[in-house]
């Protein structure tokens, strides 16, 4: 009798791990069937809008001020990839990206009736916008609004792929340079050299300068934008600290921007002045780039102090979860 109920316990639990495995089998299928049809979805979407995607392609690879736009798709699948336990935890097949459908065909309506009334650089903006938001009526399709409420930083962060109208990106990088000029008066009068300011020209002794429009920073605070959000994503949980630190980011920038450009002034001032053409000035961005970073440091450090474990105990949980159908 005891023989019988050890082989019957035995095959119970053999039975009970055939069973799990099965239907861990047929979830991952199920999910990598969602995958396919998602992956298609990608592609037709593409095809419909190869133009203004190759031309995004074309601008990032020509424009300095926009090399980004080619990496963020890139930087959303990783993104994606890092959440997956939390994003594909609740998978449907529901009509749930239907605003989004919705809204890509409206934009890119208004785009193809506007015509000529529009600039190059705005019906660029808004057919890569129509084709985002296509691409996220798919996921909706394929995976359900769950998922996509799951990946909502994601595809907030994909948004980054649009391109800034060229009206707007010149406002920002005046106020770039307004702000770097601002900086740099008051790291002058600290050092106490002589510097009559114009403007956003200096006038000193042996040179003048000025905080021209390549001079303004704009691609180093694209850069620590784009990593400041994932950092305050999963590093911050209260609002005001998200947008405390973004704003902090911001100003290092410009801070960071005025202390290269009086440290090249005086080199060139004191030492040598092909120290406003050289390598430095040239090349020399990045260590200017890393020194903000480093200072930004201690900033995202104590703004993590007193973080509520809870939400963080939350995040963990979600995370162990397996996907389900």
């Amino acid at each position: 009798m005891r023989c019988l109920l050890t082989l019957y316990k035995r095959n119970a639990k053999l039975w009970q791990n055939v069973t799990e495995s099965n239907a861990l089998d047929d979830r991952w299928n199920n999910v990598l069937k969602r995958w396919l049809l998602f992956s298609f979805w990608i592609m037709v979407s593409s095809l419909l809008f190869a133009k203004p995607l190759i031309a995004l392609v074309r601008l990032s690879l020509t424009n300095e001020n926009a090399s980004h736009l080619i990496l963020i798709p890139f930087l959303t699948a990783g993104l994606l990839f890092i959440e997956r336990r939390t994003v594909f935890n609740n998978l449907s097949f529901k009509a749930g990206g239907a605003i989004f459908l919705s809204l890509s065909v409206i934009i890119a309506i208004s785009v193809r009736l506007a015509g000529d009334i529009m600039t190059p650089d705005l019906r660029l903006t808004g057919n890569v916008l129509a084709v985002i938001l296509l691409w996220i009526a798919g996921f909706a399709f394929c995976f359900g609004m769950a998922a996509v409420k799951s990946a909502y930083f994601s595809f907030l962060f994909l948004f980054l792929t649009v391109p800034v109208p060229n009206f707007l990106l010149e406002r920002i990088i005046s106020l770039l340079q307004t702000g770097s000029a601002e900086i740099t008066e008051v790291l002058f009068n600290l050092t106490g050299v002589p510097v009559l300011r114009e403007g956003l020209v200096f006038r000193l002794a042996r040179v003048n300068i000025e905080v021209a429009r390549e001079c303004s920073g704009i691609r180093s605070t694209i850069a620590l934008f784009i990593l400041a959000l994932p950092a305050v994503h999963y590093g911050l949980h209260s609002l005001w600290k998200k947008l405390f630190f973004l704003t902090c980011a911001c100003f290092m920038m410009i801070l960071k921007n005025g202390v290269r450009i009086v440290t090249l002034t005086l080199l060139a001032m004191y030492v040598d002045p092909s120290f406003l053409f050289g390598t430095l000035h040239r090349d020399g961005g990045i260590f200017f780039f890393l020194l903000g970073l480093l200072l930004l440091l201690p900033v995202f450090l104590l703004l993590q102090r007193g973080e509520s474990p809870a939400l963080a105990g939350k995040k963990e949980l979600a995370a162990s979860s397996e996907p389900r159908s």
